[in-house]
């Protein structure tokens, strides 16, 4: 089965609302979803790091959410862990904003680490469509 790491900001209610909802949906496809929002409950400082690090080391795929004018520090750090351990890396963009230095306002770290970027308001079924060829 393959596990996926769902990585994106998680400090406002929009965020977490987004995240829960994207959880739900590749849980519905049947995959086994790591969402640091709930697995890191009551954890604390280097307990949180080495929670998500087990959580990537063990997933075979990153849906990563690299909204906003810059992305997440956290999200950068698990794309580029996951990277360099030959994780397949999918990044979700729905902000319209272009900020970055590439296509669609992406840093060209993020953009070039990723096997796949999905933007725009169809990300949901772009996304299960390309789950399904991988």
């Amino acid at each position: 089965m393959k596990k996926i790491y769902l990585a994106g900001p998680l400090f406002t209610l929009a965020e977490i609302e987004f995240n829960n909802t994207l959880h739900y949906e590749l849980t519905q496809l049947g995959f086994d979803v790591f969402l640091p929002q709930n697995e890191c409950q009551g954890l604390q400082d280097e307990h949180i790091f080495l929670k998500c690090k087990e959580g990537i080391d063990s997933c075979n795929i990153i849906v990563a959410i690299l909204d906003g004018a810059d992305a997440d520090s956290g999200t950068c750090w698990e794309c580029g862990y996951g990277f360099a351990n030959n994780k397949h890396i999918i990044g979700i963009r729905t902000d319209f904003r272009s900020t970055g230095d590439t296509f669609g306002g992406f840093n060209a770290m993020l953009y070039y680490c990723a096997n796949k970027i999905i933007s725009g308001n169809n990300y949901l079924s772009e996304l299960k469509l390309y789950l399904n060829t991988i």
